[in-house]
C-alpha cells in the first residue's frame, strides 16, 4: 500500500514546504519547490514588507500577513488562511481565505487570488470565484471598515507530495471629501372656515412649512384680504416675519377677520424665502345673515267693547337661519289682551313668542285677540330679533269706536183722567251707549181728543195744531239723559194714545214711543 499524503503544506509542520502571501515567499525548513505549472498573470499585488506569521490550531494550520507593512497596526489589510495539515489522496478538504480590512475606512476593489498548485484538484468554494487554469480570482469589491469576508474553498489532492498554493490580495485606497446640496422650500397652507355669519369672526390660519434639505432663509407671508374683509383691528394686509425655517420645520401664525356685509370672499396668502423661493395658498369663505321681514294687519275699525284682531307675520330672507328669533308685541292703551295663538306670553302689556330657528324663505304667522276699551286710535307695534339679524318692526293702528245708544221713555203722570183734566207726560231720553249722540230731536203728536197746553224740558218746544216739536239737544252724551213735559187737556173720553217721536245723527231712522191714557 502507498501512503498518499499532502505532506504540511501549511504551518510550522510544513518543514519541506514554502508558502508565499502576496508576491512574497518565506522559507519555512527548506526551499518551496518549483511551481508545477505556469499561470496566468495575476492583478499587480501589493508587497509586504514583513514576513507572513505561521501557526497551528489543532489539526489545522495557519498562516497571516499585514499588508503593506507586515505589522497589523500600521498596515491596511489582513489576509489569514487556514487549511488542513494533512489529507489524503482523493479525500475532499476544505481549507478557508480571510479578507480584514483593518482601517476604518473603506477599501475599493479588493480582489482575492489563489493558485490551485499541480496535484490538487479543485472542486468549489464560496462565493464563487472566476477560474482560468490554476488562478481562482475573488472580486470582493469593496470591503467596508473593520469589515472581514471570508473565502471558503473545497479540493482534493490527487497524489502525494507537498503542495504549495499562495493567495494574493490587491486593492485601492480612496480619499473622499462629501459636499451635501440642500434644496430648502416652501409649502404655505391656509385654512377657514367655509361659510359663517356676518357677525361672526372669521379664524384663518396660516401654516408654513420647509418640507425641502436646507434651511429657508428670510421667510415672509403676505396675506392681502379682499374687499370687505378686515382684520378686527382694522388692516386689509398682514404681514408676518418669519425668519428662518429649517429642514421640515413649520410655524403657525392666526388672523381673526371681520366682513363687512354678506358675500363670497376669497383670500390668498404668499410665502417668500431667498432663493425666490415661494408658494401661496387661497381660502374662500361664504359669509351669510339672516334677514327678517315683519307685517302686521289689525281691525281697522273697532267699536268700544268690542274684539280686536291682530295678524303679525314674520319671515326670514335671508340666506342663512334666523336663530333665537324672538317677536314681541307691545300692546297700546285703549286694549286689554285676551289671547295670542302659537303659545305666546302675555306680561306686563307685551306679547313674546319664541320661534328657536328660522329658515331661510321660511314665514311664522302669529295671531293676538285684544279688547278694545277706550275709544281713540290704538297703534300696536310689533317687533322681530333674531342672531345676527337687523331688529325690525312693524305697526298696525285700530280707530275705536263708542256706540250711542238712546233709550226713550214716555210715561203718563196722572192716568187716568176726568174730561176737562189735564194730563202730563214726561218723556226722558237716555244714551246708554259708549258714544255721544248728537241733535237729538222729540217730536210728540197728540190725538183730537186732547189739546197742547204747556211745555218744558231740555229744549225749547214749538207747538203747532196736534204738534209739539222740540228743539234738538246738540250732544248727549254717553250715560246722560234728556228730560222733557208736555201738559195736555182731555177734551173727551176715550183710550188716547200720546206719540213721541226721536231723531239723531245716530239713528237711521226714527224712534218712536206710544203712551196710552184713559179719559173718562
Amino acid at each position: 500500500m502507498i501512503k498518499q499524503t499532502w505532506m504540511k503544506t501549511w504551518g510550522a509542520a510544513l518543514s519541506a514546504a514554502t508558502l508565499t502571501v502576496l508576491a512574497g515567499c518565506c522559507s519555512l525548513d527548506k526551499p518551496a519547490p518549483a511551481p508545477v505549472a505556469k499561470v496566468a498573470p495575476a492583478p499587480a499585488p501589493v508587497y509586504s514588507t514583513g514576513c507572513p506569521v505561521v501557526g497551528r490550531d489543532g489539526a489545522n494550520i495557519m498562516t497571516r500577513q499585514a499588508i503593506p507593512t507586515g505589522v497589523e497596526s500600521s498596515s491596511v489589510l489582513l489576509l489569514e488562511k487556514s487549511a488542513p495539515a494533512e489529507v489524503a489522496v482523493g479525500q475532499e478538504f476544505t481549507y478557508t481565505i480571510k479578507a480584514t480590512n483593518l482601517t476604518p475606512c473603506e477599501l475599493d476593489e479588493v480582489v482575492i487570488t489563489d493558485t490551485i498548485p499541480q496535484g490538487i484538484d479543485y472542486k468549489s468554494s464560496s462565493p464563487t470565484g472566476v477560474q482560468a487554469g490554476n488562478l481562482l480570482t475573488w472580486d470582493l469589491g469593496v470591503l467596508p471598515g473593520r469589515a472581514t469576508k471570508v473565502i471558503t474553498l473545497k479540493a482534493a489532492a490527487t497524489g502525494t507530495g507537498e503542495f504549495t498554493n499562495c493567495v494574493r490580495a490587491t486593492y485601492k485606497e480612496k480619499l473622499c471629501l462629501t459636499v451635501k446640496a440642500v434644496q430648502p422650500k416652501l409649502a404655505l397652507t391656509k385654512t377657514a372656515p367655509a361659510d359663517v355669519l356676518v357677525c361672526d369672526l372669521i379664524p384663518v390660519k396660516l401654516t408654513v412649512k420647509n418640507p425641502g434639505t436646507g434651511p429657508a432663509t428670510s421667510v415672509v407671508i403676505v396675506d392681502t384680504l379682499p374687499a370687505g374683509l378686515k382684520t378686527v383691528d382694522g388692516k386689509s394686509e398682514v404681514k408676518f416675519d418669519v425668519g428662518t425655517l429649517n429642514s421640515g420645520e413649520s410655524k403657525d401664525f392666526t388672523i381673526n377677520c371681520q366682513a363687512a356685509k354678506p358675500g363670497s370672499y376669497t383670500n390668498k396668502a404668499v410665502a417668500t424665502a431667498n432663493g425666490g423661493l415661494t408658494s401661496d395658498a387661497t381660502t374662500t369663505t361664504v359669509v351669510k345673515q339672516p334677514v327678517l321681514t315683519i307685517a302686521k294687519t289689525a281691525t281697522e275699525m273697532a267699536y268700544e267693547g268690542r274684539p280686536v284682531s291682530y295678524t303679525i307675520k314674520v319671515g326670514n330672507k335671508g340666506d342663512a337661519p334666523a336663530t333665537a328669533t324672538v317677536v314681541t308685541d307691545t300692546l297700546p292703551a285703549g286694549v286689554t289682551f285676551v289671547s295670542a295663538t302659537d303659545g305666546g306670553a302675555f306680561a306686563n302689556g307685551v306679547i313674546s313668542w319664541n320661534l328657536g330657528a328660522l329658515a331661510p324663505a321660511a314665514e311664522k304667522t302669529l295671531g293676538v285677540t285684544a279688547k278694545a276699551t277706550a275709544q281713540g286710535k290704538a297703534c300696536n307695534k310689533v317687533d322681530a330679533k333674531a342672531t345676527c339679524a337687523e331688529a325690525v318692526s312693524a305697526t298696525a293702528c285700530t280707530e275705536i269706536k263708542g256706540i250711542p245708544a238712546i233709550l226713550l221713555e214716555v210715561i203718563d203722570v196722572s192716568d187716568p183722567i176726568e174730561v176737562n183734566g189735564q194730563e202730563t207726560y214726561v218723556i226722558i231720553a237716555t244714551n246708554q251707549g259708549s258714544a255721544p249722540d248728537n241733535n237729538v230731536k222729540i217730536t210728540c203728536t197728540l190725538e183730537d181728543s186732547q189739546s197742547y197746553v204747556s211745555s218744558s224740558g231740555a229744549s225749547t218746544a214749538t207747538a203747532a195744531g196736534q204738534k209739539v216739536t222740540f228743539a234738538a239737544v246738540p250732544v248727549l252724551a254717553p250715560k246722560a239723559k234728556a228730560e222733557w213735559r208736555v201738559v195736555v187737556k182731555a177734551l173727551k173720553a176715550g183710550d188716547v194714545r200720546f206719540s213721541v217721536q226721536l231723531d239723531s245723527d245716530m239713528l237711521q231712522r226714527p224712534v218712536n214711543e206710544t203712551e196710552s191714557t184713559n179719559q173718562y
